[in-house]
């Protein structure tokens, strides 16, 4: 069990949990005042529900009171991704907790089979263009819905913007690009960054074709609104591996891959290809799962490029007609990104 403990004396337990197979993620218990505070619950899945409420136990034990379910006074979402809020519907029914998310994401939580069906429609489309043949498209949806089956909706007791972004002494900051509604939030001199911030792995981006307020331009720009406050945070918790310690350093480390992606897109891009062409160029074989990750990865980079005019579209004439479904093939239309530069 790792402790942590903020500037103004709140206490902050980490807790694995198994969110998939394959996948680690944290959730923290937060004690502050009369706070008992949950930041994120899991996928909800597998062993992730035992995992939580197994860490909570371990934690009534340190604390020698009661830290379980019933006595939890908030729920914080820092997203609407399956694996942060999945565990909601078990959870919901042990706790009168508050939950709480942003507003951008409460509908994915509220009204999950609405959104779920209007995302995969979205993610159709975009498979199609990237140049996938229908057989992979229908593997690919059934693998994105397959991990949200298990979840039903659960009501929304509180919108982080209804309340001016703040709950008593927690902020919170609106950085969307990985998400839409993502928030990164501040107790003292700690920030729970969600998966917005990472301390080893890149955050996986996908198109804002497929979700509104995401894309790899958004999330440059929060990067940046992270920055902007970095100095006062001393300690940044993520969803998922370790703590960071220099959170400037780390953005800098996140934003340099994303540039070198950019480049290495753009040399291959000297002849047209589809975004699966790319995805395979950058990503190699990959199996599953992984397989959607890469491409809607990949879609982030291209559509970024397309949006700086450093790409064009080769084969438009293709697309004309009504309703006609054609894979883009792009090509670079610069041989150099120079000067990518981030709003301050």
């Amino acid at each position: 069990m790792d402790i942590f403990q903020t500037t103004g004396d709140g206490l902050i337990y980490r807790i694995r949990v198994h969110e998939f197979p394959g996948l680690m993620g944290n959730v923290y218990l937060v004690i502050f005042g009369k706070y008992r505070v949950l930041i994120d619950v899991g996928s909800g899945f597998g062993e992730s529900n035992n995992d939580l409420e197994q860490g909570l136990d371990e934690i009534s034990d340190i604390r020698r009171e009661d830290c379980s379910f019933a006595n939890i006074t908030h729920i914080f979402i820092t997203h609407g991704h399956i694996d942060h809020y999945g565990g909601l519907t078990s959870t919901k029914k042990k706790t009168d907790a508050k939950v709480c998310i942003h507003e951008l994401d409460r509908r994915i939580v509220t009204h999950h089979k609405e959104r779920l069906s209007l995302a995969a429609h979205r993610l159709e489309v975009f498979l199609n263009e990237a140049g996938m043949i229908p057989e992979e498209i229908d593997n690919l949806l059934d693998l994105y819905k397959i991990t949200k089956s298990m979840y039903q909706s659960v009501e929304v007791d509180i919108s982080y913007e209804a309340f001016g972004m703040e709950i008593g002494p927690f902020k919170f900051i609106h950085v969307p690009g990985h998400c839409a509604g993502h928030v990164a939030i501040q107790l003292h001199d700690i920030l729970f960054s969600g998966d917005h911030v990472l301390e080893k792995t890149s955050p996986h981006q996908a198109p804002e074709q497929i979700t509104n307020s995401t894309g790899l331009d958004t999330y440059f720009n929060s990067l940046e609104i992270v920055r902007s406050f970095a100095k006062d945070v001393k300690l940044t918790l993520g969803g998922h591996e370790d703590p960071i310690f220099n959170l400037v350093e780390r953005i800098d480390e996140i934003r340099s891959i994303h540039f070198d992606r950019l480049n290495k897109i753009l040399h291959y891009l000297a002849e047209p290809h589809t975004v699966a062409d790319i995805s395979k160029y950058l990503f190699g074989d990959v199996n599953g799962y992984t397989i959607l990750l890469a491409l809607e990865e990949t879609g982030a980079h291209v559509e970024y490029l397309y949006q700086q005019g450093y790409l064009g579209i080769i084969n438009i004439d293709d697309l004309e007609g009504l309703f006609k479904k054609c894979p883009f093939q792009y090509v670079a239309e610069s041989c150099e990104i120079k000067n990518i530069t981030h709003k301050r």
